[in-house]
């Protein structure tokens, strides 16, 4: 079990997470399974180890830096960590925006990634081979209307990768970013709208082909697997339908 190159991926659960987790398996990476659903990462390992893959599931929190302390320490290996956890809370403008949503929104998509990311540096280190991934969004590169929480969050994960290139510079540890724009996975849109179908919905109205979890699972694959000397640093992901943030192309 050791012997295989090992992928630690948050939020895998469901949506991307889930989807990279399948496609990595695949690759032939054991994969390491982390989400606060317990129950989901639980079945979604025993269906990758039924195929025949190495898989292992842990609840985690990435907000709770002890939590996450202890799960780094419980590791043997870590060659690559997949940071995919984070989410967004609303679509209310600056001025009536919840500073409780705000600070969630940055405890996830920022000090998760810094906690995950710290503690498992020292592993990927003695990997002798490491990749730290960060998934942002093309919200870390652009702002909108509405989108001022979740573009704040992004834009601060987008500054750790670019910083943490700089300086990891000279290790063997490579740090990538991946920044979707317009994905339809099962439950992105809906916590946004904290709950409302006809508004998560429309989110999507008349967009043909919108990004899927696994058009992102795949990207992520694909830099994993490069070469260790090529460093995908920024790969910005959009459906055809999507020219910027604020121009969407939509049908009927």
């Amino acid at each position: 079990m050791t012997a295989a190159r090992t992928a630690v991926i948050t939020g895998a659960s469901s949506g991307i997470g889930a989807a990279t987790a399948r496609q990595l398996a695949g690759a032939g990476y054991r994969v390491v399974l982390t989400a606060r659903r317990k129950d989901r990462v639980e079945t979604l390992a025993a269906e990758l180890t039924a195929a025949g893959h190495q898989a292992e599931a842990h609840a985690l929190d990435v907000t709770d830096r002890a939590a996450v302390d202890a799960f780094a320490a419980s590791l043997d290996r870590c060659d690559a960590l997949v940071n995919n956890a984070g989410g967004a809370l609303g679509t209310e403008p600056v001025a009536d925006g919840d500073p409780a949503d705000w600070r969630a929104m940055y405890e996830v998509n920022v000090l998760g990634v810094l906690h995950m990311t710290q503690a498992l540096l020292p592993a990927l280190r003695a990997s002798g081979d490491g990749t730290v991934l960060i998934l942002t969004s093309t919200a870390g590169h652009g702002t909108y209307e509405g989108g001022g929480g979740y573009v704040a969050a992004k834009h601060a994960a987008h500054t750790i990768a670019t910083t943490l290139r700089l300086e990891l510079c000279g290790e063997p540890i490579r740090v990538i970013e991946i920044a979707p724009g317009m994905v339809k996975t099962e439950g992105f849109a809906l916590t946004r709208m904290r709950g409302d179908e006809t508004k998560a919905d429309a989110v999507y109205a008349g967009v043909k082909s919108p990004l899927t979890a696994d058009d992102i699972a795949d990207t992520i694959t694909w830099t994993l697997t490069r070469p260790s000397h090529v460093n995908i640093d920024l790969l910005i992901v959009r459906p055809r339908a999507q020219a910027a943030n604020h121009k969407v192309h939509r049908e009927g």
